[in-house]
């Protein structure tokens, strides 16, 4: 008998158990449910703002996009034609170079047909010969250019020239530009 009332103390014990913790689970969903009316206004609200923000966002992006359109376009006619290209960016790599007072010791395009575009990209290889404030005097006139010339890289290296007292230095420039193919 006393192991039968051992049992039934412990079956009442986990019933009680149970009760207690499906008690503690219905006040807890029941202190959800009794969240007031304006509270989860509050919260729908703030998801309405957020939404309506991001389409606001979406429409004002869709509206600028035939003005960005258009001035994608007037950049690409701004572009020189591939048939003059060479040479316009030869003449003013040399003009650039003379005015600021550098020697051109070589000069190599690479062209890459970029597909769908109508556009040619050119890698340009460069190397000049000048003192530093030359070389500054250089990089300033293309940044100054009407064409577009993207500087990838650029390496440093000394000149051992026979000038006398002379500062001169060698920079190697890879530059990027495109030229139009299409009419």
């Amino acid at each position: 008998m006393a192991r039968d009332f051992t049992a039934r103390k412990r079956i009442i014990l986990g019933v009680v158990v149970l009760l207690v913790l499906a008690d503690a689970g219905l006040a807890a969903y029941s202190w959800q449910l009794s969240r007031s009316p304006q509270q989860q206004f509050a919260v729908e609200m703030k998801q309405h703002d957020l939404l309506k923000k991001n389409i606001d966002d979406a429409q004002n992006i869709h509206d600028k996009i035939p003005a960005i359109q258009k001035d994608c376009d007037r950049f690409e006619r701004s572009l020189l034609p591939a048939s003059s290209g060479y040479s316009a960016v030869r003449s003013e790599l040399g003009a650039t170079a003379r005015k600021s007072g550098l020697q051109i010791d070589h000069l190599e395009f690479k062209p890459t047909e970029i597909a769908n575009r109508g556009m040619t990209g050119v890698l340009i290889d460069v190397t000049v010969n000048g003192d530093y404030k030359s070389v500054i005097g250089f990089l300033n006139g293309l940044q100054r250019s009407g064409n577009l010339y993207a500087v990838d890289a650029l390496a440093l290296g000394s000149e051992n020239a026979n000038k006398a007292g002379g500062n001169v230095i060698r920079v190697a420039l890879h530059l990027r530009t495109y030229f139009r193919t299409a009419a």
